[in-house]
């Protein structure tokens, strides 16, 4: 599953990743990690703390990626209509859902202050970089001037998650894609 090049830690947190996203933490068992990333017994505890300490890396690894991909596209090229656009079709694998918004389902994370806090950062973040975005937007005129960046930006995260929910409740992309499709005509109006 994993290359031979691959570390023991890296292999624990990478299966960490999978698990949270798949089953959530109470799901994720310190067993079901080490099996996961064919590592022995005590190797978890030999490089983590325990499974707090190992789910918090894996959080920050999961975060961190998904930051990573929206600013790449939402900081690329195009008007700041077409960068929206591009990161509301970016490429996802919609009826999975999003890894780092499905964490904020798991009521053990957000009881974690220090569990959520990657959580809430990378969100955070992706906000901050579409509200400004809406901003420059309206300086170009490309939105009106009634448009608020911060609203903008809520909104098109919350068709994102949303979006997912959606799809995954019906089992088709076509939701999510329904969603987005909505969104950009009322950003263009």
């Amino acid at each position: 599953m994993y290359s031979r090049g691959m570390s023991t830690p890296e292999r624990l947190i990478e299966s960490t990743r999978e698990l949270l996203w798949e089953r959530g933490y109470v799901g994720t068992s310190p067993k079901a990690i080490l099996e996961r990333a064919g590592a022995g017994q005590g190797s978890m505890y030999h490089h983590f703390k325990g499974k707090p300490d190992l789910a918090l890396a894996a959080i920050r690894r999961t975060a961190q990626e998904l930051l990573a991909t929206a600013e790449a596209v939402l900081t690329g090229p195009g008007t700041p209509y077409e960068r929206i656009e591009a990161y509301l079709r970016r490429e996802r694998d919609v009826l999975r859902g999003c890894p780092v918004g499905r964490l904020t389902m798991d009521p053990d994370i957000v009881a974690s202050d220090e569990l959520r806090a990657p959580v809430d950062e990378t969100l955070d973040r992706i906000q901050e970089l579409i509200a400004g975005i809406v901003e420059e937007g309206k300086e170009l005129g490309q939105f009106g001037p009634q448009v608020d960046g911060e609203e903008i930006a809520a909104t098109v995260l919350a068709t994102v998650q949303g979006g997912y929910v959606l799809a995954r409740a019906s089992g088709s992309p076509a939701a999510f894609d329904a969603g987005v499709r909505g969104l950009l005509s009322l950003l263009r109006s």
